[in-house]
């Protein structure tokens, strides 16, 4: 007897993070249509007959913020029985941290608008963002304990502080200086630059860069 399955759908949901005055940001989107319409939610939607998962996901994004050319992450797969009201819809969610100077946000497509948010202070969320958002804080605050990852959101040249702060924001904790600077000087991650920083109100502090790639596995914290 052949047993008939029901085949439920399949979404991707995008987590982009970003630093913006000295807090993690998150972005989002307002809803422009049913369900939840008006309500703040992760970009994402669903996957076109023919296009990979990945491919749905950069799709999405551009289309609903305007934001391209980012590399995603697989994150985790949701797919609680009941997390959308349309019906049995599994989600494969992505994140990514970016720069966001220069990023233009563009809301298109079944986006009424979008925003950059406090990722420890966000609004109501439709379906279940709320737990993809902590579920990709907690995997980006991993990653930063164990890679090079928070350098990316670092200029080319930057200082011991400028460091100090990216992971303080990330990590959402505060780091005594002096343990700090003892840490990342024994892990040989940085070169001195040879210059130092210039037409600043307070002393000149000293400019590095990063010895290893973006992302390569180094026990930091």
């Amino acid at each position: 007897m052949t047993r008939i399955f029901e085949r439920p759908s399949v979404t991707a949901d995008i987590v982009v993070f970003t630093t913006q005055n000295n807090e993690l940001k998150v972005l989002l989107i307002k809803r422009g249509s049913t369900p939840f319409k008006d309500h703040w939610a992760l970009p994402g939607g669903f996957i076109n007959k023919g296009e990979s998962i990945e491919q749905a996901a950069k799709r999405e994004l551009q289309e609903e913020t305007g934001v391209k050319n980012v590399y995603l992450e697989q994150l985790y797969t949701f797919g609680k029985p009941k997390r959308d009201p349309r019906g049995r819809i599994i989600t494969v969610s992505y994140y990514a941290l970016i720069k966001s100077k220069g990023v233009k946000l563009e809301a298109r497509e079944d986006a009424a608008e979008a925003k950059w948010f406090p990722a420890y202070k966000l609004p109501e969320l439709a379906f279940d963002h709320q737990e993809i958002i902590e579920y990709a804080k907690q995997r980006l605050q991993w990653k930063l304990e164990y890679t090079t990852v928070g350098f990316q959101l670092l200029p080319n040249e930057f200082t011991l502080t400028e460091l100090q702060k990216i992971y303080e924001i990330i990590l959402n904790k505060k780091f005594d200086k002096r343990n700090f600077r003892k840490k990342i000087n024994s892990l040989d991650l940085l070169k001195y630059a040879g210059k130092m920083t210039r037409k600043v109100a307070h002393r000149p502090a000293k400019l590095y860069t990063l010895k290893k790639r973006i992302g390569e596995i180094v026990e930091i914290l």
